[in-house]
């Protein structure tokens, strides 16, 4: 048994993850910071190849979304100069400014369909109207995906828990820099906050859906 088993198995003998959160009715879609900056490789944070497998595979994911008209809330991160908090992060402190192409969302995932919003936290839920959008729309459920994993996806993960929404997390349609904090941390909030899945269970869900329940 290698020490990723054993711990996991520790935390299995003390009841982490040892409930589905499952599906509900009613499916949202958080899409997070598929922004040029993080997915384009002329930007110093983009071109992670775990990124780009997540652009792509969520371009799949949300065309079905649209199809089925559920809702999808999109972020990116900007910011006017002096409203940045304390990164730890140069390039984005430097290279994230408002109307900046690094802040432009990837062609392959933006579309008309989707409302955008701009935050300036890790969390697409921290101080944006996400929330009330998807509480709106009658979500039960959001799935999230986005960049990066160990990062804003982890944080809008708990947020989107927080406020009491079932969270569905497709592994391969979020992204990190190394394989590493990937998969620590969807093992972490696959314990705690989440179910993470494939981005086919999503799309199995997705096709089953009642469309009457569909505005």
């Amino acid at each position: 048994m290698t020490n990723n088993d054993q711990t996991q198995d520790l935390y299995a003998q003390r009841g982490y993850g040892g409930v589905e959160v499952g599906f509900g009715d009613r499916i949202g879609i958080a899409v997070v910071d598929f922004q040029l900056g993080f997915t384009d490789s002329r930007f110093p944070l983009g071109g992670a190849a775990l990124t780009d497998r997540a652009v792509s595979n969520s371009a799949t994911l949300l065309q079905a979304a649209r199809s089925a008209k559920l809702p999808v809330v999109s972020c990116y991160t900007a910011y006017h100069g002096g409203d940045a908090p304390h990164w730890k992060i140069p390039p984005v402190l430097t290279g994230f400014g408002h109307g900046t192409e690094a802040t432009r969302l990837d062609p392959r995932i933006a579309d008309p369909y989707d409302i955008v919003l701009c935050k300036s936290a890790p969390s697409i839920f921290f101080q944006t109207p996400a929330a009330p959008i998807f509480v709106r729309n009658r979500v039960d459920t959001v799935i999230v995906v986005g960049c990066t994993t160990s990062g804003c996806i982890r944080a809008s993960i708990i947020d989107a828990f927080s406020f009491g929404f079932r969270v569905i997390v497709p592994e391969d349609c979020v992204g990190d820099v190394a394989e590493g904090p990937h998969f620590a941390n969807l093992q972490d909030v696959g314990r705690r906050y989440a179910d993470v899945v494939d981005l086919a269970t999503c799309l199995d869900r997705i096709a089953a859906l009642p469309r009457t329940n569909h505005p």
